[in-house]
């Protein structure tokens, strides 16, 4: 989690310094000047780090911190988590993001580093409530309908119980008002198969996931785009659920495959040949990739090596769907072992 404090006085920066040492990031001092020396303004100081970092501690004032955040917030999907925590360290208060952003657990944190009291305001929380963005926060998901978190939420709060389904164990006991039922039947479901989705449900995807790519030299990334879409409508496979693109080390630099990673925000993960022909598993051979590559796979090899996984079976961690091949591409699709948990501790 990449941290940011500022502070507004020589106490809270000192606070600030002690809370970066022990969590990690930068403290600043505002009217300071930065390495540059240049001394930002408040405004310009936020506005860099609301976009640069995951959370932003500021040591102060909750007012000043509400008024310097107030233009930069857009979304509780990708604003970053935000703390406020007064300079002689009595309260540590979580104002943006609690959930999906980590914010509460951050705060939790920070008062038991500096032994404050934490203020959490968010319902779920103060009534020991399931809260089910915080949780497909730490499974590791992403929530596809987040307009459905505040009515899952108010029945949860209303003493009414809630129904998720998962094609795969969850470790633990689920918390109370939470039982498991079939797909159809579920008030949230988590999977990575569209099969899966359902109208009224809220659909938590695991980035699990790791596309396999091998593509002639030159390929555009608008041909990778539209053999993409046809392979994902043929594996039945949610888009959401892939966390990286994975192919061999002589297509690092390629113009069309690096554009198609930047457009979705994958990063690009490669191989040598050494390291893909050491892969077992069942993999469609091709003696024209392995006089050109060294290799005689490189998408599922790939995409196995980069899940993590290497058996042959079709469970997380190894290959989901093997080749698919047209206009000089061929995509395969691999998973890593994914065990969601109850308790929130993976």
């Amino acid at each position: 989690m990449k941290l940011a404090y500022l502070a507004f006085s020589e106490t809270g920066y000192e606070l600030a310094w002690k809370l970066a040492d022990a969590l990690g990031g930068e403290a600043f001092r505002s009217g300071r000047p930065d390495e540059t020396g240049k001394v930002l303004s408040l405004n310009e100081w936020t506005a860099s780090h609301f976009a640069a970092c995951d959370g932003i501690v500021f040591v102060g004032a909750a007012g000043i911190a509400v008024r310097a955040i107030a233009p930069f917030v857009r979304d509780k999907a990708s604003d970053p988590a935000v703390i406020v925590i007064d300079e002689l360290a009595l309260h540590v208060i979580p104002i943006l993001s609690g959930h999906l952003g980590g914010a509460n657990d951050l705060a939790r944190e920070i008062s038991r580093i500096t032994g404050s009291d934490c203020v959490i305001t968010t319902a779920t929380d103060i009534h020991g409530i399931f809260a089910v963005d915080e949780w497909a926060r730490k499974q590791h998901c992403l929530l596809l309908e987040r307009e459905k978190i505040v009515s899952i939420s108010s029945r949860l709060l209303n003493g009414s119980g809630i129904a998720v389904y998962s094609p795969w164990k969850i470790r633990g006991e689920p918390p109370e008002g939470v039982s498991l039922a079939a797909p159809e039947d579920a008030d949230i479901v988590m999977d990575i198969r569209d099969a899966g989705l359902t109208g009224k449900a809220l659909h938590l995807i695991p980035g699990i996931c790791v596309l396999g790519v091998g593509c002639r030299k030159g390929t555009p990334a608008q041909t990778l785009e539209s053999q993409f879409a046809d392979f994902m409508a043929e594996a039945g496979i949610m888009p959401e659920s892939i966390r990286a693109v994975s192919t061999i080390d002589i297509k690092n630099n390629e113009p069309g495959l690096i554009e198609f990673c930047a457009r979705h925000g994958w990063p690009l993960i490669t191989f040598t040949s050494d390291e893909l022909r050491n892969v077992s598993g069942d993999f469609t051979a091709s003696e024209f990739v392995s006089s050109v590559t060294g290799v005689d796979n490189v998408c599922e090899r790939s995409a196995v090596l980069a899940a993590g996984g290497n058996t042959q079976e079709h469970l997380p961690g190894s290959l989901l769907q093997k080749k698919f091949a047209g206009n000089g591409v061929t995509l395969a699709l691999a998973a890593a072992d994914y065990e969601p948990d109850w308790e929130c501790n993976i």
